[in-house]
Protein backbone atom coordinates (compact mmCIF):
# COMPACT_ATOMS: atom_id res chain seq x y z
CA UNK A 1 0.00 0.00 0.00
CA UNK A 2 1.27 3.43 -1.01
CA UNK A 3 0.63 5.47 2.35
CA UNK A 4 1.23 8.68 0.63
CA UNK A 5 -1.84 7.57 -1.84
CA UNK A 6 -3.85 7.04 1.25
CA UNK A 7 -3.46 10.09 2.68
CA UNK A 8 -4.35 12.13 -0.57
CA UNK A 9 -7.46 9.78 -0.84
CA UNK A 10 -8.54 10.25 2.88
CA UNK A 11 -7.86 14.19 2.35
CA UNK A 12 -10.08 13.83 -0.63
CA UNK A 13 -13.06 12.31 1.28
CA UNK A 14 -12.48 15.05 4.15
CA UNK A 15 -13.32 17.23 1.38
CA UNK A 16 -16.09 15.36 0.13
CA UNK A 17 -17.74 14.93 3.72
CA UNK A 18 -17.04 18.52 4.91
CA UNK A 19 -19.34 19.57 2.10
CA UNK A 20 -22.19 16.97 2.96
CA UNK A 21 -21.65 18.84 6.46
CA UNK A 22 -22.04 22.01 4.72
CA UNK A 23 -25.33 21.49 2.91
CA UNK A 24 -27.61 21.84 5.86
CA UNK A 25 -25.76 24.97 6.73
CA UNK A 26 -25.75 26.30 3.65
CA UNK A 27 -29.43 26.06 3.56
CA UNK A 28 -30.05 27.32 7.04
CA UNK A 29 -27.80 30.40 5.94
CA UNK A 30 -30.87 30.71 2.82
CA UNK A 31 -33.87 29.66 4.68
CA UNK A 32 -33.00 32.05 7.14
CA UNK A 33 -31.40 35.27 5.19
CA UNK A 34 -27.86 35.26 6.65
CA UNK A 35 -26.63 35.33 3.30
CA UNK A 36 -28.95 38.07 2.00
CA UNK A 37 -28.28 39.87 5.52
CA UNK A 38 -24.11 39.62 4.64
CA UNK A 39 -24.25 40.44 1.21
CA UNK A 40 -23.08 43.91 0.67
CA UNK A 41 -22.98 44.42 3.79
CA UNK A 42 -19.05 45.00 4.33
CA UNK A 43 -17.50 43.58 7.37
CA UNK A 44 -20.04 42.29 10.40
CA UNK A 45 -19.21 41.27 14.23
CA UNK A 46 -21.03 38.15 15.39
CA UNK A 47 -23.56 40.32 16.96
CA UNK A 48 -24.57 42.42 14.23
CA UNK A 49 -25.37 39.86 12.12
CA UNK A 50 -27.56 38.40 14.90
CA UNK A 51 -29.30 41.84 14.85
CA UNK A 52 -29.75 42.08 11.60
CA UNK A 53 -31.26 38.67 10.99
CA UNK A 54 -33.10 38.19 13.83
CA UNK A 55 -31.55 34.87 15.12
CA UNK A 56 -29.71 33.98 18.69
CA UNK A 57 -26.00 35.38 18.92
CA UNK A 58 -25.13 32.19 20.26
CA UNK A 59 -25.79 30.28 16.96
CA UNK A 60 -24.64 33.33 14.46
CA UNK A 61 -20.87 32.71 15.79
CA UNK A 62 -20.78 28.62 15.10
CA UNK A 63 -22.80 29.23 11.87
CA UNK A 64 -20.22 32.30 10.79
CA UNK A 65 -17.20 30.20 12.37
CA UNK A 66 -18.51 27.07 10.31
CA UNK A 67 -18.55 29.59 6.95
CA UNK A 68 -15.17 31.16 7.58
CA UNK A 69 -13.69 27.34 7.53
CA UNK A 70 -15.57 26.71 4.57
CA UNK A 71 -14.30 29.61 2.58
CA UNK A 72 -17.71 30.48 2.08
CA UNK A 73 -16.90 33.71 4.07
CA UNK A 74 -14.09 35.71 4.74
CA UNK A 75 -12.81 36.09 8.37
CA UNK A 76 -10.90 38.79 10.21
CA UNK A 77 -9.20 38.23 13.49
CA UNK A 78 -7.73 41.22 14.34
CA UNK A 79 -11.79 43.04 14.13
CA UNK A 80 -13.56 39.68 14.73
CA UNK A 81 -15.72 40.55 11.57
CA UNK A 82 -16.69 38.08 8.98
CA UNK A 83 -17.50 39.18 5.31
CA UNK A 84 -19.59 37.68 2.22
CA UNK A 85 -17.03 38.05 -1.17
CA UNK A 86 -18.96 39.54 -4.05
CA UNK A 87 -17.61 36.13 -5.83
CA UNK A 88 -19.13 33.93 -3.14
CA UNK A 89 -22.20 36.30 -2.86
CA UNK A 90 -22.90 35.59 -6.72
CA UNK A 91 -22.78 31.74 -5.66
CA UNK A 92 -25.04 31.97 -2.66
CA UNK A 93 -27.03 35.17 -2.26
CA UNK A 94 -27.69 36.28 -5.88
CA UNK A 95 -30.75 34.37 -7.31
CA UNK A 96 -30.07 36.02 -11.14
CA UNK A 97 -26.72 34.99 -10.99
CA UNK A 98 -25.77 32.61 -13.64
CA UNK A 99 -23.66 30.83 -11.15
CA UNK A 100 -26.39 30.88 -7.94
CA UNK A 101 -26.26 27.45 -6.85
CA UNK A 102 -28.48 27.54 -3.66
CA UNK A 103 -30.63 25.23 -5.38
CA UNK A 104 -28.36 22.60 -5.60
CA UNK A 105 -28.04 22.54 -2.23
CA UNK A 106 -31.73 21.76 -1.85
CA UNK A 107 -30.78 18.48 -4.43
CA UNK A 108 -28.78 17.03 -2.23
CA UNK A 109 -31.03 17.63 0.44
CA UNK A 110 -33.67 15.56 -1.85
CA UNK A 111 -30.91 12.77 -2.92
CA UNK A 112 -30.79 12.06 0.90
CA UNK A 113 -34.56 11.61 1.63
CA UNK A 114 -34.79 9.20 -2.12
CA UNK A 115 -32.39 6.98 -0.27
CA UNK A 116 -34.72 5.25 1.57
CA UNK A 117 -36.66 4.74 -2.11
CA UNK A 118 -33.98 4.17 -4.26
CA UNK A 119 -32.07 2.00 -2.47
CA UNK A 120 -34.66 -1.08 -2.31
CA UNK A 121 -35.04 -0.54 -5.97
CA UNK A 122 -31.02 -1.44 -6.45
CA UNK A 123 -31.89 -5.49 -5.64
CA UNK A 124 -35.33 -5.07 -7.34
CA UNK A 125 -34.74 -2.98 -10.59
CA UNK A 126 -38.08 -1.39 -10.59
CA UNK A 127 -38.53 2.30 -10.67
CA UNK A 128 -39.48 5.28 -8.11
CA UNK A 129 -42.05 7.44 -9.48
CA UNK A 130 -41.66 10.86 -9.63
CA UNK A 131 -44.51 12.08 -7.83
CA UNK A 132 -43.55 9.35 -5.46
CA UNK A 133 -39.78 10.95 -4.80
CA UNK A 134 -39.03 13.64 -1.82
CA UNK A 135 -42.10 16.22 -2.20
CA UNK A 136 -39.04 18.78 -2.30
CA UNK A 137 -38.00 17.63 -5.67
CA UNK A 138 -40.45 19.91 -7.57
CA UNK A 139 -39.70 22.87 -6.14
CA UNK A 140 -35.94 22.51 -6.06
CA UNK A 141 -35.09 20.86 -9.53
CA UNK A 142 -36.94 24.47 -10.42
CA UNK A 143 -34.77 26.22 -8.65
CA UNK A 144 -32.03 24.85 -9.52
CA UNK A 145 -32.16 25.35 -13.10
CA UNK A 146 -34.24 28.74 -12.85
CA UNK A 147 -30.87 30.69 -12.90
CA UNK A 148 -29.24 28.45 -15.96
CA UNK A 149 -32.70 29.89 -18.43
CA UNK A 150 -32.95 32.95 -16.67
CA UNK A 151 -29.22 33.73 -17.96
CA UNK A 152 -29.18 32.10 -21.18
CA UNK A 153 -32.74 31.32 -22.70
CA UNK A 154 -33.49 34.27 -24.50
CA UNK A 155 -29.93 35.76 -24.78
CA UNK A 156 -27.94 32.97 -26.55
CA UNK A 157 -30.01 29.30 -26.79
CA UNK A 158 -33.09 30.55 -28.66
CA UNK A 159 -30.94 32.53 -31.41
CA UNK A 160 -28.27 29.56 -32.18
CA UNK A 161 -31.45 28.11 -33.65
CA UNK A 162 -32.12 28.66 -37.05
CA UNK A 163 -34.66 31.43 -37.81
CA UNK A 164 -36.53 30.29 -34.36
CA UNK A 165 -36.13 34.26 -32.66
CA UNK A 166 -37.47 35.63 -35.67
CA UNK A 167 -40.21 33.41 -35.84
CA UNK A 168 -41.53 33.95 -32.27
CA UNK A 169 -40.90 37.33 -32.37
CA UNK A 170 -43.63 37.64 -35.29
CA UNK A 171 -45.90 35.39 -33.31
CA UNK A 172 -45.59 31.41 -33.04
CA UNK A 173 -47.21 28.61 -31.37
CA UNK A 174 -44.74 27.21 -29.05
CA UNK A 175 -45.45 23.92 -26.77
CA UNK A 176 -42.87 23.20 -23.58
CA UNK A 177 -43.05 20.10 -22.75
CA UNK A 178 -42.18 18.33 -19.25
CA UNK A 179 -42.20 22.24 -18.03
CA UNK A 180 -42.44 21.79 -14.43
CA UNK A 181 -43.06 24.65 -12.45
CA UNK A 182 -43.08 26.83 -15.57
CA UNK A 183 -39.77 28.85 -15.30
CA UNK A 184 -38.53 28.12 -18.84
CA UNK A 185 -41.69 28.70 -20.07
CA UNK A 186 -42.94 32.53 -18.44
CA UNK A 187 -39.20 33.31 -19.36
CA UNK A 188 -40.16 32.89 -22.97
CA UNK A 189 -44.00 33.61 -22.94
CA UNK A 190 -42.34 37.06 -21.21
CA UNK A 191 -39.98 37.90 -24.13
CA UNK A 192 -42.31 37.01 -26.92
CA UNK A 193 -45.82 38.40 -26.25
CA UNK A 194 -46.44 37.74 -29.85
CA UNK A 195 -46.29 34.00 -29.33
CA UNK A 196 -48.39 31.45 -27.58
CA UNK A 197 -46.69 29.09 -25.23
CA UNK A 198 -48.56 25.92 -23.33
CA UNK A 199 -46.76 23.92 -20.75
CA UNK A 200 -47.30 20.64 -20.18
CA UNK A 201 -46.13 18.33 -17.68
CA UNK A 202 -47.58 14.83 -16.01
CA UNK A 203 -46.99 16.11 -12.66
CA UNK A 204 -50.48 17.91 -11.75
CA UNK A 205 -48.89 19.71 -8.71
CA UNK A 206 -46.53 21.11 -10.73
CA UNK A 207 -48.81 22.25 -13.32
CA UNK A 208 -50.97 24.20 -10.80
CA UNK A 209 -47.74 26.21 -9.23
CA UNK A 210 -46.74 26.44 -12.68
CA UNK A 211 -50.28 28.14 -13.35
CA UNK A 212 -49.95 30.48 -10.46
CA UNK A 213 -46.14 31.51 -11.36
CA UNK A 214 -47.68 32.69 -14.79
CA UNK A 215 -50.20 35.07 -13.00
CA UNK A 216 -47.00 36.08 -11.08
CA UNK A 217 -45.66 37.48 -13.67
CA UNK A 218 -47.92 38.44 -15.77
CA UNK A 219 -47.83 36.14 -18.64
CA UNK A 220 -51.48 34.65 -18.96
CA UNK A 221 -52.10 36.41 -21.85
CA UNK A 222 -50.16 34.05 -23.98
CA UNK A 223 -49.31 31.54 -21.54
CA UNK A 224 -50.74 28.70 -20.19
CA UNK A 225 -50.10 25.41 -18.91
CA UNK A 226 -52.28 21.48 -18.82
CA UNK A 227 -51.43 17.99 -17.39
CA UNK A 228 -50.13 15.84 -20.04
CA UNK A 229 -47.66 12.97 -21.27
CA UNK A 230 -44.69 13.62 -23.73
CA UNK A 231 -46.03 11.14 -25.84
CA UNK A 232 -49.63 12.63 -25.92
CA UNK A 233 -49.47 16.01 -25.30
CA UNK A 234 -52.19 18.12 -27.42
CA UNK A 235 -51.64 20.17 -30.42
CA UNK A 236 -50.71 20.71 -33.81
CA UNK A 237 -49.04 22.75 -36.70
CA UNK A 238 -46.70 23.74 -34.04
CA UNK A 239 -43.52 26.19 -34.70
CA UNK A 240 -41.84 25.35 -31.47
CA UNK A 241 -41.48 22.45 -29.17
CA UNK A 242 -38.75 22.30 -26.26
CA UNK A 243 -37.70 20.48 -23.59
CA UNK A 244 -35.87 21.41 -21.04
CA UNK A 245 -34.19 18.95 -19.08
CA UNK A 246 -36.53 15.95 -18.99
CA UNK A 247 -36.10 13.80 -22.18
CA UNK A 248 -33.57 11.81 -20.40
CA UNK A 249 -36.26 11.35 -17.44
CA UNK A 250 -38.67 9.96 -19.54
CA UNK A 251 -39.36 6.33 -20.05
CA UNK A 252 -39.84 6.48 -23.76
CA UNK A 253 -37.67 9.09 -25.59
CA UNK A 254 -38.05 7.77 -29.18
CA UNK A 255 -41.88 7.33 -28.59
CA UNK A 256 -41.81 11.34 -27.58
CA UNK A 257 -39.56 11.81 -30.15
CA UNK A 258 -42.04 10.47 -32.65
CA UNK A 259 -45.07 12.42 -31.06
CA UNK A 260 -43.15 15.88 -31.20
CA UNK A 261 -42.60 15.10 -34.99
CA UNK A 262 -46.51 14.70 -35.37
CA UNK A 263 -47.42 17.77 -33.62
CA UNK A 264 -43.89 20.18 -35.59
CA UNK A 265 -45.43 21.85 -38.51
CA UNK A 266 -43.12 20.81 -41.69
CA UNK A 267 -40.29 23.79 -40.98
CA UNK A 268 -40.77 23.61 -37.36
CA UNK A 269 -38.25 23.01 -34.73
CA UNK A 270 -37.62 20.61 -31.85
CA UNK A 271 -34.83 22.30 -29.31
CA UNK A 272 -34.19 19.65 -26.57
CA UNK A 273 -32.04 20.95 -23.61
CA UNK A 274 -30.11 18.15 -21.76
CA UNK A 275 -27.00 17.13 -19.34
CA UNK A 276 -23.78 18.00 -20.95
CA UNK A 277 -21.94 15.14 -21.48
CA UNK A 278 -19.46 13.12 -23.14
CA UNK A 279 -20.71 9.71 -25.12
CA UNK A 280 -17.83 7.95 -22.40
CA UNK A 281 -17.44 7.55 -19.34
CA UNK A 282 -13.90 8.19 -19.14
CA UNK A 283 -14.67 11.75 -20.59
CA UNK A 284 -17.02 12.47 -18.08
CA UNK A 285 -14.75 11.94 -15.16
CA UNK A 286 -14.75 15.40 -14.22
CA UNK A 287 -16.63 17.34 -11.31
CA UNK A 288 -19.62 18.34 -13.17
CA UNK A 289 -20.56 14.65 -14.31
CA UNK A 290 -20.18 13.68 -10.68
CA UNK A 291 -22.51 15.95 -9.93
CA UNK A 292 -24.69 14.98 -12.56
CA UNK A 293 -24.42 10.71 -12.61
CA UNK A 294 -25.42 11.50 -8.50
CA UNK A 295 -28.55 12.74 -9.76
CA UNK A 296 -29.21 10.45 -12.30
CA UNK A 297 -28.72 7.65 -9.99
CA UNK A 298 -31.52 9.36 -7.01
CA UNK A 299 -33.83 10.41 -9.32
CA UNK A 300 -33.49 10.50 -13.19
CA UNK A 301 -33.26 6.69 -13.77
CA UNK A 302 -35.51 5.63 -10.82
CA UNK A 303 -37.82 7.77 -12.32
CA UNK A 304 -37.18 6.54 -16.13
CA UNK A 305 -37.74 3.38 -15.02
CA UNK A 306 -41.15 3.85 -13.25
CA UNK A 307 -42.86 4.45 -16.55
CA UNK A 308 -43.44 2.48 -19.75
CA UNK A 309 -40.85 1.34 -21.74
CA UNK A 310 -38.23 2.05 -19.05
CA UNK A 311 -35.07 3.17 -21.37
CA UNK A 312 -33.29 4.73 -18.44
CA UNK A 313 -30.85 7.24 -20.55
CA UNK A 314 -29.78 8.70 -17.30
CA UNK A 315 -28.66 12.55 -16.88
CA UNK A 316 -24.86 11.91 -18.65
CA UNK A 317 -26.48 10.26 -22.17
CA UNK A 318 -24.06 12.01 -24.16
CA UNK A 319 -24.80 13.22 -27.90
CA UNK A 320 -24.71 9.62 -28.94
CA UNK A 321 -27.47 8.50 -27.67
CA UNK A 322 -29.85 11.79 -27.62
CA UNK A 323 -29.33 11.76 -31.44
CA UNK A 324 -30.26 8.21 -31.62
CA UNK A 325 -33.55 8.72 -29.67
CA UNK A 326 -34.81 12.07 -31.69
CA UNK A 327 -33.21 10.86 -34.81
CA UNK A 328 -35.77 7.43 -34.49
CA UNK A 329 -38.80 10.06 -34.07
CA UNK A 330 -38.33 11.02 -37.86
CA UNK A 331 -35.80 14.14 -37.41
CA UNK A 332 -33.74 14.22 -40.39
CA UNK A 333 -31.48 16.99 -39.15
CA UNK A 334 -30.25 16.90 -35.24
CA UNK A 335 -27.12 18.82 -34.14
CA UNK A 336 -25.73 20.67 -31.21
CA UNK A 337 -26.91 24.30 -31.16
CA UNK A 338 -24.90 25.56 -28.64
CA UNK A 339 -23.44 24.19 -25.03
CA UNK A 340 -23.03 25.79 -21.44
CA UNK A 341 -20.22 24.05 -19.05
CA UNK A 342 -23.61 22.12 -17.66
CA UNK A 343 -26.13 22.39 -21.10
CA UNK A 344 -26.02 21.01 -24.44
CA UNK A 345 -28.64 22.72 -26.39
CA UNK A 346 -29.68 20.22 -29.39
CA UNK A 347 -31.89 21.55 -32.87
CA UNK A 348 -33.92 18.39 -34.14
CA UNK A 349 -35.75 19.23 -37.62
CA UNK A 350 -37.78 17.09 -39.75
Amino acid sequence: MDEAKLHQFVGQVLGDLGGAFSVPMVRIGDRLGLYKALNGAGPLTVAQLAAKAGIAERYAREWLSHQAASGYLAYDPAAGTFELPEEQAMVLAEPDSPVYLQGAFDLATVMMENQALVEPAFRTGKGVGWGDQSQCLFCTTGRFFRPGYENNLVQSWLPALDGVAAKLERGADVADVGCGHGFSTIIMARQFPKSRFVGYDFHPASVEQAQRHAEQHGVTANCRFEVALAGDYPGHDLDLVTFFDCLHDMGDPAGAARHVRKTLKPDGTWMVVEPAAADRLEDNLNPVSRLYYAASTMVCVPTSLDQAVGAALGAQAGMGKLSEAIRSGGFASVRKATETPFNFIIEARP
